[in-house]
């Protein structure tokens, strides 16, 4: 049975709808795994399904929809254009293969995976062009600083809907969230659990014993209610059900200020130091 994760939706500033609660498919490099999982997702009520190009699983991520025999329109599905990728005529070539991959005719939410600076306004003109010709329905980035996007917003025709960063308790981004928030842009968390390091901490076992959940539904919730978009992937069935279940019960303002105190500015992800060749230039 589907869970109310399937009726919460967040609203782009284009004016499409997005499930807030997504299922991310990093790092799910085996066509088994990847096909089980989407079952598993979509039956808990996932309809959101986030994949990229760097991440080598499209074609096993357009199976494992492929399987579901679902309505097209019943689910909604991210893919990410690469650093090496980018470029106006790359970018476009690299969306139609993404999509012979995926089995689609389109995506609803095409991103650009890390800011290239050789390629910055060219590989958003090309988003732009996509979007005209049906090709995606959304257009939006990835690891976007303010500084790419004031930058971007002084040549760009549309500006991006979605900006996804890493967010997590020990890394708010509380002025990022802000300053996408001023400027229609709804913020996705990847790595919204940091990738499990510190479910240890004391401060979330103790409000999980308190609400009677999970130190990882606990961070779930905190970033539903700070009105972020999530993306928690797993390939264990068990674990795709649990981070679906935050829906019963709420964190009070107190317990939301107690993991904000969380926050250290620490990165769990080392992936800027992949891309420093393409010309990125970290924000913060």
């Amino acid at each position: 049975m589907a869970t109310q994760i399937s009726n919460q939706f967040l609203t782009l500033a284009d004016g499409n709808r997005m499930p807030q609660e997504g299922f991310g498919l990093y790092k799910i490099t085996d066509e088994k795994e990847a096909v089980n999982a989407i079952k598993w997702a979509y039956e808990t009520g996932y309809r959101l399904f986030d994949t990229a190009q760097m991440y080598e699983n499209e074609e096993f991520v357009g199976e494992g929809l492929r399987q579901l025999s679902a309505p097209r329109e019943s689910y909604f599905v991210t893919t990410k254009v690469s650093e090496a990728n980018q470029g106006y005529d790359q970018t476009k070539q690299s969306v139609v293969s993404s999509l012979k991959k995926l089995g689609l005719d389109y995506v609803d939410l095409l991103l650009i995976h890390w800011p290239v600076h050789q390629h910055f306004f060219e590989t958003w003109r090309a988003f732009e062009d996509l979007k005209a010709e049906g090709l995606v329905r959304s257009i939006g980035v990835s690891n976007y600083g303010m500084v790419h996007l004031e930058y971007l917003a002084t040549k760009a025709r549309e500006m991006p809907v979605l900006d996804q960063l890493e967010v997590h308790p020990w890394l708010t981004e509380k002025p990022m969230l802000k300053f996408n928030a001023e400027h229609n842009i709804i913020t996705q968390a990847w790595s919204p659990l940091g990738r499990g390091k510190r479910l240890d901490d004391p401060v979330l076992l103790k409000l999980a014993a308190t609400h009677g959940k999970t130190p990882a539904q606990i961070i779930l919730r905190w970033h539903l209610q700070n009105g972020i978009a999530i993306i928690p992937k797993s390939v264990h069935q068990d674990r795709i059900k649990a981070n679906a279940d935050i829906f019963d019960f709420e964190l009070s303002p107190a317990e939301m200020q107690q993991i904000d105190g969380l926050n250290t500015n620490h990165r769990i992800s080392k992936e800027p130091e992949m891309v420093y060749e393409f010309g990125y230039q970290y924000p913060y």
